[in-house]
């Protein structure tokens, strides 16, 4: 299964077109790569953001972490009032990612169930830029990096480096003609590569395509059908506070989903999780707290892929897991201020 990276993220619905023209080539001023003013940064991320909404491009990406290695084929198509994509796993158990507009579908042949979804515009990436907010430089030093060859495309380059420990640099390659992302690398705290996501061919502006969307999308004969029911909340209504801020990290969103299993002949159980997101911008960490099970939560764990972390612990009579593409210090400062407040 494809791992929710930055550049999956992207490709879920929320790529676009970009590079400034004062660093469109490989001018002087790229290849000194001085750092970029809070205006221009939020040109060049919002450029990526609308390009992976407005054009129609079809490819195949790969994203390698640790040692593992996943692609997927992947079209998107907008018509200027609809947006229709596919993504196709194609490595282990086939799956299928259908979305029209704000309806995700993913289908599991072999087990023939579909889970059918609504999805919130706010794990867009990146999520701040959908309000005007310039404080990524506040987090990350930007700087154009002149321009290097991507999957057959030339593309500009940007290079972010983190201010404090709580968060990853990237390295972001964007079409230069389009501002398609074709690339995405996390980089940890010495600058060396996590994890990359990357296109291996893909073609732009392509011919839109709905109804490979939208035919397979609604043939569910046969499939078991699961329909989550997401309700919106706040933290502290359900009883929950975080006592301090991480540095940089804003809630984003925060939800109440029951627990869903797929497995053949599994019944929906009653149980639900209580979900909350925060970003800063470009990354995102997501802290689940559920009610404590002992047959299901046995020890704390901490496991790592590529870039992404993932915390677990018992609170109480409460299970928290916390996870991101974010270093492990960060999930613990979350897990840490996390508290019951009644």
């Amino acid at each position: 299964m494809l791992r929710t990276s930055v550049l999956a993220l992207a490709f879920a619905g929320a790529v676009c077109s970009f590079v400034p023209a004062a660093h469109a080539g490989k001018s002087a001023g790229a290849e000194a790569g001085a750092p970029i003013g809070p205006k221009e940064v939020r040109a060049w991320l919002m450029r990526i953001h609308a390009a992976a909404s407005r054009r129609n491009f079809q490819g195949t990406f790969i994203v390698s972490a640790g040692s593992g290695v996943s692609s997927a084929r992947i079209a998107h198509y907008n018509d200027g009032h609809n947006q229709f994509e596919r993504i196709e796993s194609l490595d282990g158990e086939t799956r299928f990612v259908f979305r029209h507009n704000d309806e995700v579908r993913t289908l599991w042949p072999e087990q023939r169930v579909a889970l059918i979804e609504q999805r919130d515009l706010l794990t867009s990436f990146p999520a701040l830029l959908q309000v005007s907010d310039d404080r990524i430089v506040d987090f990350y030093e930007v700087r154009a990096r002149g321009a290097e060859r991507i999957a057959g495309y030339e593309a500009s380059v940007l290079l972010l480096r983190p201010r404090d420990a709580h968060r990853y640099g990237y390295r972001l390659w964007a079409d230069r003609a389009t501002g398609l992302l074709l690339r995405a690398d996390v980089l940890d705290e010495r600058g060396e590569l996590l994890e990359s996501s990357a296109f291996s061919d893909v073609a732009i502006d392509v011919r839109s395509q709905p109804e490979t969307v939208l035919q397979p999308m609604n043939k569910l004969d046969g499939y078991r059908i699961l329909r989550p029911v997401l309700t919106h909340t706040r933290l502290e209504a359900e009883g929950w506070a975080l006592r301090q801020a991480v540095p940089g990290f804003r809630l984003v969103s925060c939800v109440r989903r029951p627990m869903l299993d797929i497995e053949p002949g599994a019944n929906t159980p009653a149980l639900t999780a209580l979900q909350t997101i925060y970003s800063d911008g470009l990354t995102y960490v997501s802290v689940f707290i559920e009610p404590f099970d002992a047959a299901r939560h046995a020890t704390p764990i901490e496991t790592s892929i590529g870039a992404t972390h993932t915390l677990m612990q018992r609170q109480g009579e409460w299970w928290i897991t916390v996870v991101g593409d974010v270093p492990t210090t960060t999930l613990r400062a979350f897990a840490t201020e996390l508290e019951r407040a009644r």
